[in-house]
């Protein structure tokens, strides 16, 4: 689907639900009450509710506020929240105490010494591809096939 059309249906939705009728001019009157920069037009607000145009980021925000939603599900929706969720859980539980101060130390280091040292890890990464855990218990085998002594 569109996602001009896309971001409609979730502005009618979050209409609908804080108790507005989808209309462009109910919208447009609460929206310029709202907002601090030029008005906008029953138009562009139209386009808005017919799936033909998506708001500007500053827009966006004041349309989100009148509207009780975040921003970013109003543009969006609920799945890029998710990923985003789980992308960050994925650091918690994945990133210990040697890797985050690793990540401080890569931090800290100019510009060229940062490149390089990317360079290195994406090099290994590409010589040893992740492969699932072992078996607890028994040996894991290095690259080769032959199983440590």
């Amino acid at each position: 689907m569109d996602n001009k059309l896309e971001f409609a249906d979730r502005l009618r939705a979050a209409m609908t639900q804080a108790g507005l009728e989808p209309r462009p001019g109910v919208l447009l009157g609460l929206f310029n009450g709202r907002y601090w920069g030029r008005s906008v037009t029953f138009q562009a607000v139209s386009r808005w509710l017919k799936g033909e145009a998506i708001p500007a980021q500053d827009k966006l925000v004041v349309l989100a506020e009148l509207l009780k939603v975040e921003p970013e599900v109003l543009r969006f929706g609920t799945s890029v929240r998710h990923a985003v969720q789980e992308h960050r859980e994925r650091w918690q539980v994945g990133v210990g105490y040697l890797e985050r101060e690793t990540f401080d130390a890569f931090l800290q280091l100019p510009a060229p010494q940062r490149k390089l040292v990317r360079e290195i890890i994406l090099t290994f990464a590409k010589v040893y591809p992740a492969e699932p855990p072992a078996s607890e218990g028994g040996p894991s085998k290095p690259p080769g096939g032959r199983s440590r002594a």
